[in-house]
This record gives C-alpha cells, structure tokens and sequence, in this order.
C-alpha cells in the first residue's frame, strides 16, 4: 500500500507540473474542470441515489451552477461575497462535523456537495486567469501539502490523543500540531519570497491550513456516515479524487478571500 501511494503522489506531482507549467491556462482550467467533474460524481454516492441518471443529473447541476458561479463572479465585489458566503458555510461545517454523529439528509448532502466543490474551482479558476495567479495556485498547493504531509508524520510518529474518532479514527491532535507547524514553516517562507507582510500573510496561512483540515473532516463525516473507506478507487494506494482534494476545497477559497482582502489580487 505505502509502494502505490508512493507511485500515485509522485505521478499526480509530475501530472500537476505539466498541467500548471506547460498547459495554457484554457487548458489548465478544463483540466481543472475535469478534476472537480469527477469529485461531483464521486460525491453524487452520499445522496443515497442508488440510480446512475441521478448522479449524472446531480453532476451537471453543480457544473451548471459553476458556470452560473463564474458568470456571477466578474466584479471583484461578486466574487467577495460568494467568498465570504464559502466561509461562512465552513465554519457551520465545523460545528457540524464535532456534531457528529448527526442524520445526514439527502437535502443537507446536495447543499454540502455545491459548497465543496464549486468555491474551490471558482477560487482557482480566478486565480489562472489572474497575472501571476500560477504563482499563488502554486503557493496554496504548497501549502495545503506541507500541512497534510505534517499532520501525518506527526500522526504516525507522536499520535496517542484522538481528534474526533467519530469522524476520523486515525487522526489525532498531535497530527494537527505537526500539520500547523510544517505550515507555519511554508508561510515564514512564503512571506519571505512572495514579499508579503509578515504577520498578516502567516496568520492568513495558518487560517487556510485550520480549514484545510475542517474540509478533510467534513469528507470523512459523510464517508464514516456511508460507511465507506475512500471516496473511490482511481488513484491506487490514494482512494478517490474526493480523498486527495478534500483539502482543497476548503482552503483555496479562505485562502483566495484571505489575499483578496490583503490587496494581494
């Protein structure tokens, strides 16, 4: 398991330089469109749907909604607010999440599925179409990583004090004291190299890296709720597209508000 996981991670890496590096960022944005596709279909299964016509119709709801999203988001006011909004849900998120167990209606899971997935490929979308956004898209991953890289090490080294085992068995508080500290390291770099203001860039950083780990747990709720391991089986040794973005997709919408409200774009 530890060899797959090793070859996916190393794969995704080299397919993620091609696609931010090489790719025009048109392409980039259908890749990218492509990404969050299969986590709507991934996501469509916590419905309770048993039909495949209504995990697709759910698919192309939220990609409707998407484009709905991005048409909305022309104003820099727009796409604010639709922020804002995206934070607002993820801290009502958190509270459910240490709620949990809680009944998971099928409503509630069509709402949750929308504010997973699109913010983040409204967020990064802007971010490609912005000079120097590829810089940023690149930050946010950095990021993201170090913190998920962190926690785990720290997990597997130091772990003994559980997070929330209804949720998530394997994660512990000393997992998120890891993931935090390799991104406090990121963030001091970060304001060094992307001359950003200190205090406030780190903050805005270690922020991002909270929710990172709020939207890995809001997954994992639904997962624990359906009984499922990982969101799929694409990725050997990695589960599914929604086991390794569910990071993601929480933190790159603070983060691109976060940079908004800096002055930063």
């Amino acid at each position: 398991m530890l060899k797959h996981r090793v070859i996916t991670a190393l794969s995704l890496l080299a397919a993620l330089a091609i696609v931010v590096l090489v790719l025009p960022p048109i392409a980039t944005l259908l890749v990218l469109t492509g990404v969050i596709s299969l986590g709507i279909w991934e996501w469509s299964q916590f419905l309770g749907a048993g039909s495949v016509l209504w995990r697709l119709l759910y698919v192309v709801g939220v990609l409707v909604l998407m484009f709905a999203a991005w048409l909305f988001s022309y104003q820099p006011d727009s796409l604010q607010l639709l922020l804002q909004i995206t934070l607002a849900w993820w801290g009502v998120a958190f509270v459910w999440v240490m709620r949990f167990p809680t009944p998971l209606p099928r409503l509630a899971a069509i709402i949750t599925g929308v504010m997973v997935l699109v913010p983040p490929w409204l967020s990064l979308s802007r971010l490609l179409v912005e000079e120097g956004g590829l810089i940023w898209v690149g930050f946010i991953l950095i990021l993201i990583w170090a913190t998920d890289v962190g926690a785990f090490c720290a997990g597997k080294m130091w772990g003994r004090i559980k997070l929330i085992p209804k949720v998530s068995p394997g994660k512990t508080w000393e997992g998120v004291f890891g993931g935090m500290l390799l991104a406090l390291v990121v963030a001091f770099a970060g304001a060094e190299l992307l001359q950003q203001p200190r205090l406030p860039f780190v903050f805005l950083c270690l922020a991002v890296a909270a929710v990172s780990i709020v939207g890995d747990l809001t997954v994992s709720m639904f997962k624990r709720h359906w009984n499922l391991k990982d969101s799929g089986r694409l990725l050997p040794g990695h589960g599914g597209v929604l086991d390794r973005i569910d990071s993601i997709c929480s933190a790159v919408p603070v983060f691109v508000l976060g940079i908004g409200w800096q002055g930063v774009i």
